[in-house]
């Protein structure tokens, strides 16, 4: 299997399967004397951790990540652990598979999943939780966004859960010191009681539901990404597609801007008090042209229900019979939930990336500007 891999300069490998001994990443191109500390990296896993209420899986995994390379810290650097610029492989083993809970689906496929595609292209598909096709890769991938978020210093990325089946939260009570109260990720704490019973019901159904997730940048510089091919934004899609169970992005007003006028959507300039535009308005979410404009940058991107559900669903087996498929095992009733923080990683990986590639082709790095 190929395509592991993504990224330009800062280029990220991701490796392991759900029910493999560990799973983890290699992370080339980190510029060099960037403090990183495990701990740093700890703290973005932790939030995306199973287990931690009832609306998500309950498997057990600590996620400790080991960083095997790319790092040192002598009496030179004070002591601080210090990136070298040679590649930072990160390791989270696993240690609460429950392969047995897949052995009846072995033969089996099960609706709305990537079973029957993987079988089909590679003639062999690992059936313990879906292998590479798991949620549990994008572990490596949030690992990997905290040594992104080092390169980008000044820049802040936040992410937070917007929708939930066919509820959406309030804009007016949009606060982004709730995300964290909450198990949801939510930014209205109103939404965010009204979801807990909502999910509930759909949890004891033994059903699941999608959501949608918003991830910010504040602090973005001007001049990131290039034309035609090098764009911003069509890389920053691109990522969040990768995500496991999305299936659409949008930046800024997205799909909406579609039910605008011209006058309506244009982001309205005035000039700045630093010699530089102020825009009045966002409608197209920090970038114009495929390139950032120094506004917040603004994505979106849907995430369908978890295809591993109790209820029984009309499939076929790999000899082409028919057969009902429900899924037993731990899984989450809206994988969208614990989607946030990959959401901010995966905006993490591409925005270092530009900003390297900006550097190579310029010559300088840009201004990081203030919101």
């Amino acid at each position: 299997m190929s395509h592991n891999s993504f990224g330009h300069l800062f280029r990220v490998t991701t490796f392991g399967e759900s029910h493999g001994p560990a799973l983890g990443c290699v992370v080339d191109g980190c510029p060099p004397l960037i403090p990183l500390d495990v701990a740093e990296i700890q703290a973005d896993l932790d939030r995306r951790r199973p287990g931690q209420s009832r609306f998500t899986t309950q498997r057990q995994e600590p996620d400790q990540v080991r960083i095997l390379s790319g790092v040192f810290a002598d009496e030179r650097t004070g002591g601080h652990q210090l990136t070298t610029g040679t590649p930072i492989a990160l390791m989270i083993e696993n240690v609460d598979q429950r392969s047995k809970d897949y052995s009846e689906i072995r033969d089996s496929y099960r609706p709305g999943h990537a079973d029957y595609a993987y079988d089909a292209k590679y003639g062999i598909r690992d059936y313990r939780g879906g292998g590479r096709s798991s949620a549990r890769e994008t572990a490596a991938r949030v690992a990997a966004g905290a040594v992104a978020r080092k390169v980008l210093a000044g820049v802040t990325i936040r992410g937070a859960l917007v929708q939930i089946g066919p509820h959406a939260i309030d804009r007016a009570r949009f606060d982004w010191d709730e995300v964290q109260n909450n198990p949801f990720f939510c930014p209205d704490a109103t939404a965010a009681a009204e979801w807990a019973a909502y999910l509930d019901g759909i949890r004891k159904a033994g059903s699941s539901v999608g959501a949608v997730i918003e991830v910010v940048a504040e602090g973005v510089p001007v001049g990131l990404g290039a034309p035609i091919y090098g764009k911003l934004d069509a890389d920053l899609a691109a990522a969040m597609m990768s995500i496991n169970a999305v299936k659409g992005v949008e930046i800024g007003d997205g799909f909406a801007a579609a039910a605008l006028r011209g006058e309506d959507n244009a982001d309205e300039m005035r000039p700045g008090n630093d010699g530089r535009p102020f825009f009045v308005a966002n409608h197209a979410g920090g970038v114009l042209g495929g390139i950032s404009t120094g506004q917040p940058l603004v994505c979106r991107f849907a995430v369908k229900p978890t295809s591993s559900i109790l209820t029984p669903r009309a499939s076929v087996t790999r000899d082409n019979r028919p057969v009902d498929v429900l899924t037993k095992g731990r899984h989450d009733p809206c994988v969208g939930i614990r989607a946030v923080p990959v959401g901010e990683a995966m905006m993490a990986c591409v925005l270092a990336d530009h900003l390297l590639r900006h550097r190579a082709q310029v010559g300088t790095a840009p201004a990081f500007q203030p919101e």
